[in-house]
This record gives structure tokens, sequence and C-alpha cells, in this order.
């Protein structure tokens, strides 16, 4: 769990140390009187020139803070973009979930942008490409991309990308309408249609491939 700003107390004393994070070098560790106090980018702790020595006074203390805050909350991203790619909306979700102030996330996900770690154009396009492989139509993937907070137009340019040639026109996985098809085979003929239908329509697909699909998936039954 994130710790918020209203939760770091003031300490008391002076900084008696100031060290360059061995696990990331752009960032400062801060003790004040041996213990630890907070850690910020080291251009945080440039632009308010701190030394060995100083006391933190109430201001400063809200400044560290804030930095330490958005620091925390880079540092979650970073580890979750590490295991795979995010949209910048859904991600953002995520860590205000974990805890992390939302002034802290928004300040991480610019960073993260700038960084070029979160670009969602890139993400949908590359989201319908993976998901359209495993048997997700584009009226799925638009409804998942918009959960994650993907922008309408940033969607329907990917799924225009990946089916130039209209939604109308999408290929439906035959082989996979054929599986289902063929686990369903002791139904009636009119409920089997319905339920292929049906499972179409829940993984995005619809229009006049639909019934072709399925008609081919059940020929010679």
């Amino acid at each position: 769990m994130a710790t918020n700003s209203p939760e770091r107390l003031r300490p008391e004393g002076a900084i008696s140390s100031l060290e360059a994070d061995p696990r990331r070098g752009a960032s400062v560790r801060i003790q004040v009187a041996g213990h630890p106090y907070c850690t910020i980018p080291a251009e945080i702790a440039a632009a308010e020139r701190l030394r060995v020595g100083d006391l933190i006074d109430d201001a400063r203390h809200e400044r560290l803070s804030r930095a330490a805050d958005a620091e925390a909350a880079f540092r979650t991203a970073l580890r979750s973009l590490e295991a795979r790619s995010y949209a910048r909306a859904d991600l953002a979700r995520r860590l205000v979930r974990k805890g992390h102030p939302r002034a802290a996330v928004d300040a991480a996900m610019e960073r993260a942008a700038a960084l070029g770690l979160l670009d969602d154009a890139a993400f949908a396009r590359g989201y319908v490409e993976t998901r359209s492989v495993r048997g997700r139509g584009p009226v799925r993937l638009t409804r998942d991309l918009m959960a994650m907070g993907v922008e309408r137009s940033v969607i329907d340019s990917a799924v225009a990308a990946h089916w130039p040639d209209g939604l109308e026109e999408a290929e439906v996985p035959v082989a996979l309408v054929k599986r289902r098809a063929a686990q369903l085979a002791s139904l009636p003929p009119v409920v089997r249609r319905r339920r292929l239908l049906a499972f179409l329509a829940r993984r995005g697909y619809s229009g006049r491939t639909v019934s072709a699909a399925v008609s081919e998936a059940i020929a010679g039954d």
C-alpha cells in the first residue's frame, strides 16, 4: 500500500544523508537524523538545493512529500509496465486502487508518457492485433478498449487499421466457430445455430459475415 503525503510526518532534526538510490540512479534517498525520510527524483533534490545539515520546514516538507509520492507512483507504474503494456487511464486507475494519491498518479502518468512508456494509440493497435488473432471481433475489442479508458477516436483508428475494408468484412475465425459447433453437436440444428450466433456476438462479431461463418461451420449437418 502506498503512503499518502498526509501520513508522512515532518521529521525532527536535520538531513543526515543524501544518497543516490542504487536501484534508480536518477533518484535520491534522504535520511533525517539517521532515519529514512523519503526518496525523490534527483532533479527535485537539486532544485531544492538540499544539503546535509539542512532542517526541513513545513513548506519544504510538503514539497518533498508530493515529490516522494509521485516517485513512488512512478515506480509502481514501472513495475506494472515491465509485466505488460497498459492503457494510460487503466494504469492510473490501478495505481489509485493501490493507494497512491491521485495527484501523484497524474504526475507519474505524465512522466511515463514523456519517456514513451505510455502510448494509447500504440497500445490500442497492439491490443487489436493480438486479441483479434485469439478470436475477438471489432465490437468486442472496441468495448474492451473503451472500458480501459482509451478514447473512441483512438480505438476507431486501431480497428480501421486492422480491418481496412470495414467491419462488415471483418473475417470471422471459422476454425473457432467449427470447434464450438462440434461441442454443440448434440443440440437440434436451430438451437445449435442460435448458440453459435450468440457465441460470435459475445466475441464482438456482427453483420453478414457472422451468418456466413455459422453456415460454413455447420455445413453438411
